[in-house]
Parts: structure tokens; C-alpha cells; sequence
């Protein structure tokens, strides 16, 4: 009865309801952390499939990744991408520590993560696209062939060569990828980077278009590309700010 009287005996209920609503809201966030993390695998998965149907890579070669909070989802090494399933999602943290999944990351993990860790990139593509590759083969910077280029932050270097998966190709590609959203690595293929997959793959593909573009003119016997200066492409890139709908 005293119990009763003070008030005691009510107040278990009400904090026990004060903690229920903090274990709803903690199990709320965990499956809305879940939830973002199985969209956007499935994202993933949906992109890296693209670049083999859209014949930028070949068999397992290439890799994709996203970061999703703390957290960076990536291809794993060396199984083909119509394989993988939901519950193949491979996660490592910004160190590179494999936080989720019960397969390997991608050997070329350091490449991405140098990324994640210098850059506000949210997605990063990395290719072995025929021309693009081919192009990293005979110049230090693809010429401007056409202005798309600025879609990249301008004239887009040759990373030098390294052995794959190497934190010294993640050095040569941070320099190559100073002030741009890509680059071609020598004697490797590409990489790209964005605020979503989309944009990321997007720029996957206008590099390779454009390598495409500059190899065909220049096999033409006799004659040499026109290509734009760096003013002309300077315009476009103040232009491109202003491209797409207004949300």
C-alpha cells in the first residue's frame, strides 16, 4: 500500500515505457541503417553488372563501391557480378577493416578507400574499359577532344603505372585525380568518382567515349584532330553548373 501511496509502483510502468520507446528508436534506426545499406547494395550490384553488359570490363576484372554512412559496400574479389546475391554484401570501414560479409573485398580496396578519404565522393567506378585503356597507353593526358572533359574538371591525366591493388597505384591516382572526378590509369583503365553510382558511372562511360572518339580520329591517314583549348573548355565548364533539371 505504501508503495501505491508514494507513487513508486507508477513509476516503474512509465519508465518502463520511457525505455520502450528508446529501444524502439534504437531498433528503428538499426533497421533503417540495414535498410539503406541493402538499397545500396543492391545499387551496387546493379552498376557493376552494367559495366560487364556495357563491355567496360571483362569477366571479374574492374570493381565497384559506395559508401553508405561510416561504412563503404564494395565488390568482392573475383566473383563474377551475376552471381551475386543480397546476401553476399561485402563492407569494410574507412581503414579498411571488413566489418560485413563472409567474402574477400576487391585487391584493389586501397584504391577506393584513398578516395573516401580525401575526396566527398559517395561512389567510386573503377574499369578496364578497351579504349580508355589503350588511350593510357600513348599520352600522359588525354587530348581535349571535346569538351565533356570539363564534366571531369578538365583535361584528364595518366596515372603513371603500378602493380595493381598497390598503395603506390593509389598515390600515382590521387595525383592524377587532383581538382578531377577521374583519370586513366597507364597500362590498367580508369577511375571515376561521384555523389552517387549513377554520376560515377556516367563519367565512367564519357571517358570511354571519349578515348573512343580520339583514337578513331586519329587513325585517319594524313590528318590530325582538332582539339579545344583550355578556354573553350573553361566555357563549357561554367556551362555544365547550370546543365540538367533545377530540382
Amino acid at each position: 500500500m505504501t508503495d501505491h501511496l508514494t507513487g513508486r509502483a507508477a513509476e516503474r510502468p512509465a519508465e518502463g515505457r520511457a525505455n520502450g520507446h528508446a529501444d524502439d528508436r534504437a531498433d528503428g534506426h538499426a533497421d533503417g541503417r540495414a535498410n539503406a545499406r541493402d538499397r545500396a547494395w543492391a545499387e551496387l550490384v546493379a552498376t557493376a553488372r552494367r559495366t560487364t553488359a556495357e563491355g567496360l570490363v571483362v569477366g571479374t576484372s574492374g570493381n565497384v563501391s559506395v559508401r553508405v554512412g561510416d561504412e563503404v559496400l564494395v565488390t568482392p574479389s573475383g566473383v563474377p557480378y551475376d552471381r551475386l546475391t543480397p546476401g553476399d554484401l561485402v563492407a569494410v570501414d574507412l581503414s579498411g577493416r571488413q566489418v560485413s560479409g563472409r567474402l574477400g573485398p576487391t585487391s584493389e580496396l586501397p584504391l577506393h578507400l584513398e578516395i573516401y578519404r580525401t575526396t566527398d565522393a559517395s561512389a567510386v567506378v573503377h574499369t578496364h574499359a578497351v579504349h580508355a585503356t589503350a588511350v593510357s597507353t600513348l599520352v600522359t593526358e588525354l587530348p581535349l577532344i571535346h569538351y565533356m572533359a570539363a564534366a571531369l574538371g578538365g583535361p584528364v591525366r595518366v596515372a603513371p603505372y603500378a602493380t595493381y591493388g598497390t598503395p603506390e597505384l593509389a598515390a600515382h591516382m590521387l595525383d592524377a585525380l587532383r581538382d578531377r572526378t577521374g583519370c586513366l590509369l597507364r597500362n590498367h583503365g580508369t577511375v571515376t568518382y561521384g555523389d552517387s553510382l549513377d554520376r560515377a558511372y556516367d563519367r565512367t562511360a564519357q571517358l570511354e567515349w571519349m578515348c573512343r572518339v580520339w583514337l578513331t580520329a586519329s587513325s585517319v591517314p594524313g590528318r590530325t584532330p582538332a582539339l579545344l583549348s583550355e578556354a573553350q573548355l573553361a566555357e563549357v565548364g561554367e556551362k555544365l553548373k547550370g546543365y540538367g533539371q533545377k530540382p
